[in-house]
């Protein structure tokens, strides 16, 4: 009998062949995100950085389980056109959106919006909405399900202040678990 994440992954793959915006996915994230709990096998911490533990990849997607121990966040960043779903699997994470800077003088980058998402809850971006900074919410560790259409793995990386890009190569801490 296959695990029900390994059976997420399959109805995953199913709706992106159907469709490549994924319609369906958010309903799939949801209920898996509130009642299954066999994540934990790909769950790593490191306590210096936020980890991305591959649990599957093709040519549609490739999902993966973070892990945020409290104060740790990613940088503002991109997702190289591609569209990213993040379903809460434990604690709370916060999103801040910000502004996509106009033309290539940089500047300071504005944050435009906050959300907390809670366990079992989807949020979805994509780089013609916002770029994006995630965090674990109220000083305790989370852990997150990230699903993007088509796998990424080159980035841009935003600095707040001045607006500067960088192009960050992404990689895994773990792989299937």
């Amino acid at each position: 009998m296959s695990a029900p994440i390994t059976k997420l992954a399959e109805q995953l793959l199913a709706c992106f062949q159907a469709d490549e915006q994924g319609r369906g996915a958010v309903r799939a994230l949801e209920s898996y995100a509130r009642a299954h709990e066999d994540w934990r096998t790909f769950a790593r911490f490191d306590p210096a950085l936020y980890t991305r533990n591959l649990v599957a990849r093709n040519e549609h997607f490739e999902m993966l389980v973070l892990c945020w121990s409290a104060g740790q966040e990613s940088p503002i960043h991109d997702h190289a056109g591609q569209h990213c779903f993040m379903a809460v699997l434990e604690g709370r994470i916060e999103e801040l959106q910000y502004e996509v800077p106009a033309g290539s003088d940089g500047g300071a980058l504005r944050c435009t919006g906050a959300r907390v998402y809670e366990r079992g809850q989807v949020a979805y971006i994509h780089d013609r909405i916002a770029l994006h900074r995630v965090r674990p919410h109220g000083g305790h560790p989370a852990v997150s399900l990230h699903l993007y259409a088509r796998p990424i793995d080159v980035c841009r990386v935003f600095d707040e202040a001045s607006g500067a890009v960088l192009s960050r190569q992404l990689i895994y801490h773990s792989a299937t678990g």
